[in-house]
C-alpha cells in the first residue's frame, strides 16, 4: 500500500449533521456496524452492541474524567476579557500550570489574571510555550485541596468549540462518561459517552468483561494535521496508565480467541502504545505520542467502538487503518446520506 496523504482525507461534511446536542438518552444514538471482512454496513441503535459479543469479550474503556478547563478571567488594569483553557498541571507545589490563552495577542509575560466575580483567584504569566499557549503560575494562599476546589468552581466543562451554544447543567454530566474515574483529560473519550448504567448491566450479565485503562485526552488529539506528507505529522504526548490487571484480561481473552473491543481511539492509542514483541498488551505508564495512520498493523484489539470524527483528522485517520481507507470513507458517504450525527455528541460506529 503506498504512503497515503492528507488529502484523502478529506470530505464535505454538512454543517447540520454536527451534533449540538447528546441524544435524549445515552444508548440510544444511533450505531452504524461495519463487518471489514464483507463490506457489509449495518444500522441499529447503540443499545443493539449487545448483540455482537459473547461471554468472555474484553471491552477497553477509558476511564478518564474531564475536568471544568475552561475558564474566563479579566486582564489586570484593562479588564479585558481573557478565555484559559486548562491543559495540564506542570507542578503541584508551585500551582504552575499550562494553558491556552484566547485572544493570545493581548497576553504578555508578567500580566496578571484575575478570576471569579471577586477576584479571588490570581495568575501570573510566567512563560510563552506557543503562539497560543502560556505557563500560568496562580496565586493562592491555602491547602492544596483549597485551590483545586476553587478552580473547579470557577471552571466551566470543556465543551468543543464546534458546538455553537452556551454550556448547559446537563453537560457536566452528558460530557463525562459513566465510568469516569481517573481526573485528568480536557476532552472527553467519546465513544464511551453512549452506554448507560443499564447497557452495561446488560453487557455484564452476559459475561463481556470490562478492562479499564486511563488516557488523559489533551488538545493534540484535535491539533490540525498541517503536512501533506502524514510521516512528519508530531502528536502532542498524553499521560497513559494501563495496570496489570487490565493486561492481564486482555491477554487472557486474545489467547482463548475471544473478541477484544476498543472503546474509543483513545483507548486504542493506550493499548497499541503498549505491545510486547509477542503481540500482547503490557502494563505501562508514562506518555504516548503514538500516530497512527494507514497502513497499520493492530496487534490487541479485533473490534472498536467509535464516533464520527472530522475530515482531515488523526481520529479519522486511525479509523481508517483500522477499517481499510476505500470502506471507511463508504461508510462515511452512507453516514451523511443517512444523516448520521457527527462529533463528540454525535451518533457511534462500531468497526468488527
Amino acid at each position: 500500500m503506498s504512503k497515503m496523504k492528507l488529502s484523502e482525507f478529506d470530505f464535505d461534511l454538512p454543517e447540520e449533521l454536527i451534533a449540538n446536542y447528546p441524544s435524549e438518552n445515552r444508548d440510544e444514538s444511533r450505531l452504524m456496524v461495519i463487518h471489514r471482512e464483507t463490506g457489509l454496513i449495518e444500522h441499529k441503535l447503540f443499545k443493539d452492541v449487545l448483540d455482537y459479543f459473547s461471554e468472555g469479550d474484553v471491552m477497553i474503556m477509558n476511564n478518564t474524567r474531564v475536568f471544568p478547563a475552561r475558564m474566563y478571567g479579566n486582564k489586570e488594569k484593562t479588564g479585558a476579557k481573557i478565555e484559559v483553557f486548562l491543559l495540564r498541571e506542570l507542578n503541584r507545589e508551585s500551582l504552575l500550570w499550562d494553558v491556552l490563552v484566547d485572544p493570545a495577542r493581548k497576553i504578555r509575560i508578567g500580566n496578571k489574571l484575575y478570576f471569579g466575580e471577586d477576584d479571588s483567584l490570581v495568575a501570573e504569566v510566567i512563560d510563552n510555550t506557543t503562539s497560543r499557549g502560556r505557563t500560568l503560575r496562580f496565586l493562592f494562599d491555602g491547602p492544596y485541596e483549597e485551590f483545586k476546589a476553587k478552580i473547579t468552581e470557577l471552571g466551566e466543562t470543556p465543551l468543543p468549540k464546534y458546538i455553537k451554544r452556551e454550556v448547559e447543567p446537563e453537560d457536566e454530566e452528558r460530557y463525562q462518561t459513566i465510568f469516569a474515574k481517573v481526573e485528568g483529560a480536557v476532552a472527553a473519550p467519546t465513544a464511551g459517552l453512549h452506554f448507560s448504567r443499564q447497557l452495561l448491566k446488560k453487557l455484564e450479565l452476559k459475561g463481556i468483561n470490562f478492562a479499564e485503562v486511563t488516557l488523559h485526552i489533551g488538545l493534540g488529539t484535535f491539533r490540525s494535521v498541517e503536512v501533506e506528507d502524514l510521516t512528519k505529522h508530531k502528536m502532542d504526548s498524553e499521560q497513559v496508565i494501563i495496570s496489570q490487571e487490565a493486561s492481564d484480561m486482555v491477554n487472557n481473552a486474545k489467547r482463548s480467541k475471544q473478541r477484544v473491543c476498543a472503546i474509543g481511539t483513545t483507548a486504542m492509542r493506550s493499548i497499541e502504545s503498549s505491545v510486547s514483541t509477542e503481540g500482547y498488551l503490557k502494563p505501562f505508564d508514562g506518555w504516548t505520542n503514538k500516530f497512527i495512520f494507514p497502513p497499520y498493523d493492530f496487534s490487541i484489539a479485533d473490534s472498536l467502538i467509535t464516533n464520527f470524527h472530522t475530515p482531515l483528522s488523526t481520529l479519522l485517520m486511525m479509523i481508517s487503518a483500522f477499517a481499510g481507507h476505500d470502506l471507511m470513507m463508504q461508510a462515511y458517504q452512507e453516514a451523511i446520506k443517512e444523516k448520521y450525527r457527527f462529533f463528540s455528541y454525535g451518533d457511534a460506529m462500531l468497526i468488527l
